[in-house]
């Protein structure tokens, strides 16, 4: 007999350890999974968890919390439940036949190319580490890889003379990535400034870390937020209308694949993701950008 924190500590070990998910996810799981059992009481046990339970709690989302977000906890207590079950810590999955709200179809947000150039323009003399950032811009879109991803490589996974980049992304599954020139030229230069960076700090005792690509001022691996954070701060100065983000990048990089004639499973086996439904997502934008295309083009279009 167990009481639900205990296993929600079990589950989140098994996401990190044995699926290989990210810190950034687990904790989401861990925040969405907790307030579930703050609902319930923290000494109730798993085995008398009902469907009830689970309805209440969806009930309860309702009002503060928009349909996408209310699916999104839904779906961490159908993980955690299958992962009870599997275990057969629980004989019965109390959110089987619960459905959640209907969230709409999504469209990734994504940049114009000229909104590109106009970002990728942004960091100027003005800043400590323009060198950097022109190149954290010029890989994320030309990778197309996730924030996460991208502060975790280091200088040893990218290969200058096959212009290949090696990414370990989500369920800790590998793949290679091309990098265009102009990525590979912005990293060079940054590359000067890094081996500043660690050649000052070794002198003076102080820590850093040798093998991340990129450093922040205190020579330690950069963070997802950080990198977030300055992505945002560049679109603003390019006067980008919409907030920028690390993952508009990646939607950039797709939507502009498809629009220039790449096919689907090109750009899903380049963004890493294991079902081709969700790279079609993109299709959605790139038939619009095609008609729009059409209706000026053709002759007979009207």
């Amino acid at each position: 007999m167990t009481k639900i924190d205990t296993q929600i500590e079990a589950f989140l070990t098994w996401l990190e350890v044995e699926k290989g998910y990210s810190p950034h996810t687990v904790s989401g799981y861990g925040h969405d999974l907790s307030e579930f059992a703050a609902m319930l009481g923290r000494d109730e046990k798993t085995e008398n968890i009902e469907s009830l339970h689970i309805r209440r709690f969806v009930v309860s989302l309702h009002g503060n919390n928009s349909a996408a977000t209310v699916a999104r906890k839904l779906s961490a207590l159908r993980s955690f439940f299958k992962f009870l079950l599997r275990e057969h810590i629980i004989k019965s999955d109390p959110v089987a036949g619960i459905t959640g709200p209907k969230t709409g179809k999504y469209l990734p947000v994504f940049l114009t190319v000229d909104e590109v150039f106009s970002l990728l323009e942004a960091p100027s003399e003005k800043d400590r580490f323009m060198l950097r950032d022109r190149a954290i811009l010029e890989l994320l879109y030309s990778t197309g890889m996730r924030v996460a991803e991208l502060v975790s490589r280091d200088l040893l996974n990218l290969d200058f003379v096959t212009e290949m980049l090696r990414v370990r992304g989500k369920g800790d599954k590998e793949r290679l990535v091309p990098v265009g020139r102009p990525a590979l030229e912005a990293v060079k230069a940054w590359l000067f400034l890094r081996d500043q960076l660690i050649s000052d700090r070794a002198k003076r005792g102080r820590p850093v870390e040798r093998m991340a690509l990129f450093l922040n001022g205190r020579g330690s691996r950069l963070t997802t937020r950080s990198v977030e954070r300055l992505v945002k701060s560049y679109g603003e100065r390019a006067g980008i209308p919409q907030i920028v983000t690390p993952h508009a990048l990646r939607h950039s990089f797709a939507t502009h694949l498809l629009e220039m004639g790449a096919d689907l499973r090109s750009v899903q086996e380049l963004l890493g993701h294991a079902s081709l439904s969700t790279t079609q997502r993109y299709t959605h934008l790139t038939l619009d950008h095609l008609t729009e295309v059409y209706d000026k083009a053709h002759p007979h279009a009207k």
